[in-house]
């Protein structure tokens, strides 16, 4: 026999023979292995494996099981998550004609647009709602027809902040010694005053409070020396309530203010990229199951949603112009549906409710950046995060075909290769063949871009059982194809309810009873609904209307009623015929028409 190897050592001892017992093992294990093994697997995964709206190959979503969407569909619920919002804080220190000096090399920087494009307000159920379609894989939100993300021509165009420079690196996290060095030579403070502070924090960062307490009262007659720190200290406040806002609420991190070291080159970072690899990770964080809350520059989230998805959820302000950020297009308010009303709603939505290219109108002030087309990494300090245009071609106008597999991020510690690929971004844009044909309508796919879509998403967040009206005794009891149907219709009669009850006693009472007729009939169409399955419909009359299932369910309700009766008028010359004797059993039509004067 003859030598085989065996830990990289030969071995000559010859092979042992497996038992009766392992050999049915093993034909056994045959069997039962899938075609495609799957990785981590556990129990939430095997029940996960057959229910629908669940990725069926977790070639992609191999980290599914720990995503707050799979707790949701064995029905586990999670409350909106509390969110990190620093948009009133900037209010509290503002740079007026005093301060003009400081103005100005905020003004050069490129971040002078984030002080007045901050959402003050962030509506916690429709980011939490979109939130939960975020899979950390792929860095997109998956929608029921495809992939979606924040872009870079998003960045670019809701926040006019720089996307192209050098990379924000950090070579290693900041010790608090470290820390306390940095506060006492860029900012002037005493090595008392720093410990204390970081001592507080219990960590590396100081407090936006006491940056303003110290820093805010520092005008133009101030030294040179003051200005200078004055002007750190607001930078860091700024981005530490915008760009990388994170979950403590009340501070930043030091680690940040070495990028203001020479204020002179502040204007030479990519801080959009810096700004989305950090809500990347704030949203990836947000989707195990466990966590309450969401950081990140969350203005960013917030119109995002409102560029792409108008009809549903935005109120523009109508004193807009383009030459100003996109994110000041928008009156944020707070979302009045609760969570799960907003998952059924997501659940509903189609590539024809999404706005793909909405900016449009902007192109003409901000052009379109090709770095937008970049393939590769992105990150800010420490944290790198993938990013992929090829998956989410239609918001480049771009027919969408089925991408490749994501690439999972290298090691921060690489950060030198990193900033090298990112220098030269023009050699690592998605090439013409990648980018595929323009759409001949907004939102085109490929044929067989759904049927992959279907086998590794999870395109449905709320299970059937547990939605709007259905309890789960009941929801059980009911058929599958009856179920569906009536969920939907349901659902329609719900949205169109609570549209007028939203409206108080601000509308007319025609209105109001239009609206109650209209639920009415789409709450009793179980009959016509179930008579369709078995016989073909006729077809609609020239007059007829389309029904409520055919409208878009963001729409406002367009009521219909029924035609007036139509009653021809007698001759002139012939009188009426008079009313016949002893009571009769008729059918009375009211016709609603204009009384003749008499001459």
């Amino acid at each position: 026999m003859p030598p085989r190897t065996r830990g990289g050592y030969t071995s000559t001892a010859p092979r042992r023979q497996p038992t009766g017992s392992e050999r049915r093992q093993r034909v056994q294990l045959r069997e039962v292995e899938p075609k495609h093994p799957r990785h981590d697997r556990d129990e939430t995964e095997e029940v996960l494996e057959g229910a629908p709206g669940g990725p069926i190959d977790r070639c992609i979503l191999r980290s599914f099981h720990k995503h707050v969407a799979a707790k949701i569909w064995l029905g586990e619920d999670r409350a909106p998550l509390k969110l990190v919002n620093h948009g009133a804080k900037l209010q509290l220190w503002e740079l007026d004609v005093e301060r003009s000096r400081i103005y100005e090399t905020v003004q050069r920087s490129g971040l002078a647009p984030l002080i007045s494009c901050s959402h003050r307000v962030a509506s916690r159920p429709m980011l939490s709602a979109f939130c939960e379609r975020w899979q950390p894989e792929t860095t997109t939100f998956h929608l029921p027809f495809g992939e979606m993300t924040i872009t870079l021509d998003d960045v670019a165009s809701i926040l006019h902040i720089p996307i192209t420079g050098s990379m924000i690196s950090f070579s290693q996290p900041l010790r608090v010694d470290d820390a306390n060095a940095l506060l006492v030579e860029l900012l002037g403070t005493t090595d008392v005053e720093a410990s204390r502070e970081t001592k507080q924090c219990r960590s590396p960062s100081i407090r936006l409070q006491w940056l303003r307490e110290n820093f805010s009262t520092i005008t133009d007659v101030s030294s040179d020396d003051d200005i200078d720190f004055a002007t750190r200290a607001f930078l860091l406040h700024l981005v530490g309530c915008t760009l990388f806002a994170d979950k403590s609420a009340t501070s930043v991190g030091v680690v940040y203010l070495e990028l203001f070291r020479d204020l002179s080159m502040v204007g030479s970072y990519a801080w959009g990229a810096a700004c989305l690899a950090f809500m990347y990770r704030q949203l990836t964080t947000a989707t195990r199951f466990e966590v309450r809350q969401l950081g990140g520059y969350l203005t960013l989230l917030q119109a995002w949603i409102y560029e792409h998805f108008p009809e549903m959820f935005s109120s523009p302000d109508m004193a807009y112009i383009e030459s100003r950020p996109r994110a000041l297009r928008w009156r944020p308010h707070v979302i009045p549906d609760s969570l799960q009303s907003l998952r059924e709603r997501l659940d509903r939505l189609q590539s024809s409710d999404v706005c793909w290219e909405p900016y449009v109108d902007h192109r003409a002030e901000h052009p379109f950046p090709d770095i937008a087309w970049f393939s590769g990494c992105i990150k800010c300090g420490l944290i790198v995060e993938p990013y992929h245009p090829e998956r989410v071609l239609r918001q480049f106008g771009h027919i969408q075909t089925i991408p490749p597999r994501p690439f999972a991020p290298p090691r921060p510690d690489r950060s030198i290769l990193l900033d090298q690929y990112w220098e030269r971004w023009t050699d690592h844009v998605l090439i013409d063949q990648s980018r595929g044909r323009r759409c001949h309508y907004s939102g085109e796919s490929v044929a067989e871009y759904m049927a992959w879509y279907d086998r590794i998403s999870h395109r449905i967040v709320q299970p059937p059982h547990l939605r709007s009206g259905f309890t789960t005794d009941a929801r059980s009891s009911l058929p599958s194809h009856t179920a569906s149907t009536s969920d939907s219709r349901n659902a329609r009669a719900l949205h169109l309810l609570r549209h007028v009850i939203s409206g108080g006693r601000q509308q007319s009472g025609d209105y109001f009873w239009g609206a109650l007729n209209e639920a009415h009939s789409i709450l009793a169409g179980s009959d016509e609904t179930s008579a369709s399955h078995s016989t073909p419909s006729p077809a609609p009359a020239s007059h007829s209307t389309p029904s409520p299932a055919t409208r878009p369910f963001f729409c406002p309700p367009t009521f219909i009623y029924p035609p007036p009766a139509s009653v021809d008028p007698p001759p002139a010359s012939v009188a009426p015929p008079a009313p016949a004797a002893g009571p009769t059993t008729s059918t009375t039509v009211y016709v609603r028409s204009k009384r003749k004067k008499k001459t």
